[in-house]
């Protein structure tokens, strides 16, 4: 039989002829897939511009709060709810939706933007909770676009703070904000002796524009301030209002934590965030002196790992951060270690002590301007008669007891042990 009759005989062959068919569509249609998956990626790589925030970046938790402004089309939400209780008992609760895990779409000056939210199988093993990222894309390749979007979420962000002081607080292995962000206070809304304020500020603000020149005499760029003296003298309530002279964040850190250990010490001490105040209070309550101490564990229970050498370590070890503002108070100094307060670790300390003369005064006009510096040294000296150890924390609870009648203030000053 010949080819031509083979081939024509082929071509009849109903069999023949379906499969041949179906091997032609099927490569067709593999063809036209290939080329559509190789003309999308020339289109994504040519006409579309992708940002990718993971939540381990600053920016993460501002991009979803302006987010969260200019999604209102999504159908898809996620809950976030902010729970406050004031020391009264009120409870505040606040309740912010945001887009939820899965791809969703918006327009901004213009453009339409896709947003595709992620969730990892992995968890952070801090807070327990999953590794998450946002995903922007659009037409074009303009990248301002992106950076007006971070700069804005950034903006709305800040403004919550504006004027406000954040507390940290040490969870794990990072630093948290502790509670909502407090309005700055006033560095002239506590009263210490002499200026005893105005030394310290001075001294502190020259230290931070100073760090060429401690780059150029090689000298760790960090400081270290101790103050000491009775209770509720103005030793946190100066370093609060400090901080909002600074306009920087406090990281309180408390080293009788359990679980504390040398290495987590250190870890933290070198990712405080910018621009912030290391406070460790009560210094003395962690450690006793090496003399009154028979190791060198913490003094009570055992339960933390954190050793005196760690702290020392921390505070000027090889390893120990720099760019780095801490300040320690305590009630009493005779109780610490010298190795822990001397120069290198601690380079300035001041004592806050009870109030003086000029203290009373000062507090008295404060909170009583409308009346004359006459009544307040009246005040003054009917109040040393009866005690001559007044913390400011006692006076100014007294001062509370007459928000708004400075005669009965001055009129009972004989009640004021019996009141405070």
């Amino acid at each position: 039989m010949a080819i031509s009759e083979i081939i024509a005989s082929l071509s009849t062959n109903p069999y023949f002829g379906a499969g041949f068919g179906l091997v032609g569509i099927g490569s067709g249609i593999a063809i036209l897939r290939k080329f559509l998956i190789v003309g999308t990626q020339v289109f994504q790589r040519n006409y579309l511009m992708s940002l990718e925030v993971p939540c381990r970046d600053r920016s993460y938790e501002w991009l979803l709060l302006w987010i969260n402004r200019n999604t209102k089309n999504a159908q898809h939400l996620s809950v976030e709810t902010t729970f406050n209780q004031m020391e009264s008992g009120k409870v505040e609760t606040k309740f912010d939706f945001v887009p939820s895990v899965g791809q969703h779409y918006f327009w901004y000056r213009g453009k339409l933007i896709f947003l595709e939210r992620s969730r990892d199988q992995m968890l952070n093993l801090n807070t327990g909770v999953p590794w998450e990222s946002v995903k922007l894309t659009t037409l074009g390749r303009n990248r301002q676009l992106y950076f007006d979007i971070l700069d804005e979420a950034r903006r709305d962000a800040l403004a919550t703070y504006e004027g406000k002081t954040v507390m940290y607080t040490a969870m794990g292995h990072e630093w948290r904000e502790f509670g909502a962000p407090r309005k700055r206070r006033l560095l002239s809304s506590v009263i210490l002796n002499g200026n005893i304020s105005e030394k310290i500020t001075k001294d502190v603000k020259e230290f931070i524009d100073s760090s060429d020149w401690y780059a150029e005499r090689g000298i760790p760029y960090r400081r270290g301030y101790l103050l000491y003296g009775p209770p509720g003298c103005g030793k946190t309530s100066f370093i609060t209002a400090l901080a909002g002279e600074l306009q920087f964040s406090i990281c309180c850190l408390n080293l009788s934590e359990r679980g504390l250990t040398d290495d987590r010490l250190n870890y933290l001490m070198n990712v405080t965030p910018q621009q912030s105040i290391v406070l460790l209070e009560d210094i003395d309550a962690a450690f006793v002196s090496r003399e009154e101490r028979k190791d060198v564990q913490l003094a009570y229970d055992g339960s933390s790992r954190l050793t005196f050498s760690g702290l020392l370590n921390m505070l000027d070890g090889v390893a120990s951060s720099e760019a780095r503002i801490l300040f320690m108070t305590t009630n009493y100094l005779e109780r610490l270690d010298p190795a822990l307060i001397r120069p290198g670790r601690v380079d300035y300390k001041e004592y806050i002590g009870y109030a003086s003369e000029e203290q009373i005064i000062k507090a008295f006009t404060r909170f009583y301007p409308q009346e004359d510096t006459e009544m307040a040294i009246q005040f003054k000296d009917r109040l040393l008669l009866e005690t001559k150890q007044v913390s400011m924390a006692m006076l100014q609870g007294y001062f509370l007891l007459y928000k708004n009648n400075p005669k009965e203030a001055l009129k009972n000053i004989n009640q004021f042990r019996k009141r405070i």
